[in-house]
């Protein structure tokens, strides 16, 4: 019966403003938030839930629940140290399962977002 529960590739949408902000990235970062893409979309649970569920991410990403008192609402894919992110939310419905971005973020520098 598990073949009726949705699977991997899962579809991903922006809202207007993190479209925005991914387009107005330099190429280094819209590079690297889109390999983050395709591991958020490849992923069996986006929200990598577990202890260890992220081991098989690559080193420069790491996702959690944004409010660690809303484990099943919106994550955040940190990436490259804290260079930029994604916050992210994950609609598990049956027929077409969703991963909406609500915002991007990419830095030059770290120093840039520390001041």
């Amino acid at each position: 019966m598990t073949d009726d529960l949705p699977q991997p590739l899962w579809l991903m949408d922006w809202t207007t403003e993190a479209r925005q902000d991914f387009d107005a990235m330099p190429a280094d970062g819209r590079q690297l938030v889109l390999a983050a893409r395709a591991e958020l979309i490849t992923a069996q649970d986006p929200y990598y839930r577990g202890i260890d569920a992220d081991a098989c991410l690559p080193h420069w990403i790491t996702v959690s629940p944004l409010a660690s008192t809303r484990p099943g609402g919106p994550h955040i894919a940190d990436l490259a140290g804290g260079r930029g992110w994604l916050i992210f939310i994950f609609i598990r419905r049956h027929a077409v399962p969703l991963i909406t971005v609500i915002e991007a973020f990419w830095t030059s520098s770290v120093q840039d977002w520390k001041h």
